[in-house]
């Protein structure tokens, strides 16, 4: 058996860190310092995996060691447009007014760069979204809470809007921030297999 090699996450977010965890690795947080609006694409779902390219990229330049970097970037499409972390709470209101009731598309890039090849694998992951009618009351008490000022479509699956959320179709920790069966998927294109990175 070879020596586990090391995997780092491109990220932030904490949700990412457990889905990660609770998968049996135990990745190193290494943040991109990417600036997200400064990026485009011509769709939402491109526009996820550009942000993940460039995380993942921007954190694979500064590693040496032979490290695996995941990258990870999600937005919320609903009516064609992508929809990060809401500016502010008046803007987050304004989304949940917009979302409730109907469905929307969580898109998440992923991209895992192979520092000692130089190789990499990317893909988005997209799951379909079905909101519940929160009223204005709920809707304001949650906006209140900071929390969706820190996620992307303003909602997430693991915290105080999953009774928001009627039902989803697809994977679930995909909306949550990443998607597990895919990043096996990238990691068998680079020629490995995640349980030899379990911890």
């Amino acid at each position: 058996m070879t020596d586990r090699r090391p995997l780092v996450l491109a990220s932030a977010s904490p949700a990412r860190l457990g889905l990660l965890r609770q998968a049996g690795l135990d990745p190193q947080v290494i943040v991109s310092g990417v600036d997200e609006d400064a990026l485009t694409a011509d769709s939402p779902a491109e526009l996820a995996l550009v942000l993940a390219r460039a995380k993942a990229a921007a954190v694979a330049d500064r590693l040496t060691g032979g490290e695996l970097v995941i990258g990870c970037d999600s937005v919320l499409e609903l009516d064609g447009q992508a929809l990060g972390k809401p500016a502010d709470a008046a803007e987050a209101v304004r989304r949940w007014h917009a979302m409730r009731g109907r469905s929307g598309v969580l898109r998440t890039g992923h991209c895992l760069i192979d520092t000692a090849t130089g190789r990499q694998a990317g893909a988005t992951a997209s799951t379909t979204v079905h909101f519940a009618e929160p009223d204005d009351a709920e809707i304001a008490a949650y906006v209140a809470s900071g929390e969706p000022l820190h996620v992307a479509g303003a909602f997430t699956l693991d915290g105080r809007s999953a009774p928001f959320v009627t039902g989803i179709e697809g994977d679930h920790g995909n909306v949550i921030g990443l998607s597990l069966p895919l990043l096996r998927t990238l990691l068998g294109e680079l020629d490995l297999r995640i349980t030899d990175l379990w911890s």
